[in-house]
């Protein structure tokens, strides 16, 4: 019953992924993504770290997309006076 449950030990092997392979996976997913954008982002490469960035715009198209953006408090302090005084009369 349980052979029949969990299967056989040799069925099911981890397949390691090589180097390359996550790196030609991951390109093709960000390739993917980019010519998907309208505005393309600016790409640049560090030679001494091997790190590749991309300047991206400030908001995505799909995040345009979601939730509405948080109302701006204008002035900062208003907003944590009340905190201020609740904290005060705790102590």
């Amino acid at each position: 019953m349980l052979k029949f449950l969990f299967g056989s030990k040799g069925k099911f092997r981890a397949v390691k992924e090589t180097q390359r392979g996550t790196i030609e996976r991951a390109l093709e997913e960000v390739n993917t993504i980019v010519a998907l954008m309208d505005e393309k982002p600016k790409v640049t490469f560090d030679p001494a770290t091997g790190a590749v960035n991309f300047a991206l715009p400030d908001q995505m198209p799909d995040e345009a997309l979601a939730l509405p953006a948080p109302e701006k408090v204008e002035d900062e302090t208003v907003a944590e006076e009340p905190v201020v005084e609740e904290l005060k009369k705790a102590s």
